[in-house]
């Protein structure tokens, strides 16, 4: 079992594209939305927990990590898009911006100013944990990461263009849930809404 965790708040959601803009660090409101997401994760039981390198990523893991006792790793696959340019501009300053719109309408073949497309976000995360799936056998595996991340993971188990990731919303410190079996990865649940005979699809 694979839980896909959105960082908590801090403070720049829905204002502000963060990306990887350094020393951004949760929010008192996101302080306590991590300690109760530490609390849900450790009556779960986890194996394992890992992190992205972002601050705001490693504090909430970091919360978790001083509730279930478990040591956490950074994993530059659980990394924000490297949104280049972008990161740091709000989303009005960037709605300005023909390339910034590009990647809203394009997302199945559109590339950030640093390079990046949804297509290589999703095979970062999901050969990590495809890799996970194979050293945790049957364990329970949280990972901290970043909302378009875990959507284009969800996109690519789903099957789904990534276009669609305007159809959902993954919020602070909310959960995904994926089953791994066999290189198999079914959806579960999105932030405790279960999906009934979800597609089983090969990343």
């Amino acid at each position: 079992m694979v839980h896909l965790l959105r960082h908590a708040d801090h403070g720049h959601v829905g204002k502000m594209l963060t990306g990887r803009m350094p020393g951004v660090h949760l929010s008192e409101t996101g302080r306590i939305q991590a300690e109760m997401l530490a609390s849900r994760m450790a009556a779960i039981g986890l194996d394992a927990l890992f992190s992205s390198p972002q601050p705001r990523a490693r504090e909430t893991a970091e919360c978790i990590a001083s509730v279930t006792g478990l040591e956490y790793g950074i994993a530059e696959e659980l990394d924000e898009i490297d949104f280049g340019r972008w990161a740091g501009q709000t989303f009005d300053a960037l709605e300005e911006d023909p390339d910034w719109r590009r990647w809203n309408a394009e997302r199945e073949t559109a590339r950030t100013p640093a390079g990046e497309t949804m297509n290589d976000v999703a095979a970062r995360l999901t050969g990590f944990i495809d890799r996970l799936s194979e050293r945790f056998t049957g364990g329970s595996v949280c990972l901290v990461s970043h909302s378009d991340v875990i959507k284009a993971a969800i996109c690519r188990y789903l099957g789904t263009s990534f276009q669609t990731i305007h159809d959902f919303e993954v919020a602070p410190a909310s959960v995904t849930t994926l089953l791994i079996d066999e290189g198999r990865g079914t959806m579960l649940a999105l932030d405790g809404n279960r999906f009934a005979g979800s597609e089983e699809v090969v990343p």
